[in-house]
């Protein structure tokens, strides 16, 4: 057997020789100079040749509990290279190859240092109910999927973090900008900032090569101002009765903008938060954005989609439950993907060009209640009132709810009115006009207002 006084003296020849320890475990000098310890094996009629580790003079041996997370390859002692032959010999025993092991074991790592390996992470985070805040919406995850495996996985995956310069991601970025489009090319640049800035918070020491590409270098973008006239209104709601979608979920869109509330507000809405008798839809502060308690009061066609809702999940928790999970809300995208198949059955009967008729999201829906009833010149600060939006000046504070919630009920009335007629291709002037008598009735007679 060997002893390290022996393996520190043996030099280097002309040709590669090896030097024999014990039970096939062997040292291999190269010519060169440098020594390894190797096992020769034989697995299924095959001969394999496993490199267990380098030797260097001097190397301390490993603990016995450093030893067992040790893999094949490193620089070892001679002591280590004995214990880790033996779990080679004790593998090939049970029929298997400690060099395909090892070769497997280098080919994760690699994936796991590699851009491909921090992406897989960041995307296992993201989709962890776990991960809190920092969990993204199922919409937003698989946007950021789709652009990994378009436009980056080909290009970037197989790289250190290390080894991708701005100069490389800066061409990837243009690529995509002239073949796809701005806003491809924008959504790739925001992943791979992502990615980074995940990698190092995670302990990882690497610049993050994203910060010298500024957006704008890429596009820029207006800020989108989308909502509905009239006539859009009524050419949507004939539309969505076509979808191939559950009533259910038509009933559910239409709702959001009877009420003008936030997608989230609908999505987390729980039975127990409606009045019935009262006809008020009472939203507790932790739900909502501002963190205050608001009260929808909800119109005759609001409360009729309500009851629609009831008799249909009747055992659920929420307003309108999963598809799979009936004690689980609808998911963040449920909604938009609606929308999204009635537009695109606007566009079809319409044999027109896809720009004609702009797509639109559920917020946009309540930018739209926002829109048309000011365009009626209806009291701003009620319809403020009526969207949660807080006002610090004194007239949105006289339309406090508390306050005026008879108002508010005749609008919320009105509004409703106002859909019905434009869904029948008529005008709403009329409407306007009595929704504005009902109001300034309304507020002469809520108690507590000292006229």
């Amino acid at each position: 057997m060997l002893t390290d006084s022996q393996l520190k003296i043996l030099k280097p020849r002309e040709k590669a020789y090896k030097v024999s320890d014990a039970l096939g475990l062997y040292v291999a000098v190269s010519a060169t100079g440098s020594k390894s310890f190797r096992f020769d094996y034989r697995l299924d009629g095959k001969r394999e040749t496993l490199t267990i580790g380098r030797y260097e003079e001097g190397t301390p041996s490993c603990s016995q509990g450093e030893l067992l997370s040790m893999d094949f390859g490193r620089v070892v002692s001679l002591a280590d290279a004995r214990a880790l032959h033996d779990r080679a010999r004790r593998m090939v025993q049970a029929g298997l190859s400690p060099s395909k092991v090892k070769a497997e074991k280098r080919t994760q790592k690699e994936k796991a240092d590699s851009f491909g390996g921090w992406v897989e992470q960041y995307f296992k985070f993201k989709s962890d109910p776990k991960s809190g805040d920092e969990m993204l919406a199922d919409s937003t995850l698989e946007l950021r999927k789709s652009i990994y495996r378009r436009i980056l996985e080909s290009q970037l995956s197989k790289y250190r973090l290390q080894e991708i310069r701005p100069l490389m991601l800066a061409e990837i970025f243009r690529k995509a900008k002239e073949e796809r489009g701005p806003g491809p090319a924008v959504h790739a640049r925001e992943l791979v900032l992502l990615v980074y800035r995940y990698a190092i918070g995670q302990g990882v020491d690497v610049t993050n090569p994203v910060d010298s590409i500024q957006r704008k270098t890429i596009a820029t973008f207006k800020a989108r101002e989308r909502n509905l006239t009239r006539y859009e209104i009524k050419e949507f709601f004939e539309a969505l009765q076509e979808t191939a979608t559950a009533p259910t979920l038509r009933l559910a869109v239409k709702f959001m903008l009877l009420t003008g509330v936030r997608k989230s507000d609908f999505i987390g809405a729980t039975w127990k938060e409606v009045n019935w008798e009262r006809s008020v839809w009472v939203i507790p502060g932790v739900r909502m954005k501002t963190g205050r308690e608001h009260r929808v009061f909800l119109s005759e066609q609001a409360l009729d989609i309500l009851t629609t809702l009831k008799a249909c999940f009747p055992a659920a928790t929420h307003f309108h439950p999963g598809r799979y999970e009936f004690d689980e809300p609808i998911s963040n995208a449920t909604l938009n993907r609606t929308i999204d198949a009635a537009v695109k059955q606007i566009k079809h009967r319409r044999g027109e060009d896809l720009d004609e008729f702009e797509g639109f999201s559920v917020h946009d829906l309540r930018r739209t209640f926002s829109t048309r009833l000011n365009d009626a010149l209806f009291p701003e600060a009620l319809i403020e009132a009526c969207l949660a939006h807080v006002k610090k000046d004194q007239v949105a504070a006289a339309y406090n709810h508390a306050k005026l919630p008879g108002p508010r009920r005749a609008l919320m009335q009105g509004w409703a009115d106002m859909i019905d007629v434009w869904c029948k291709g008529e005008s709403a002037r009329e409407v306007v006009a009595k929704t504005k008598a009902r109001i300034d009735v309304a507020a002469h007679d809520d108690d507590g207002i000292d006229l």
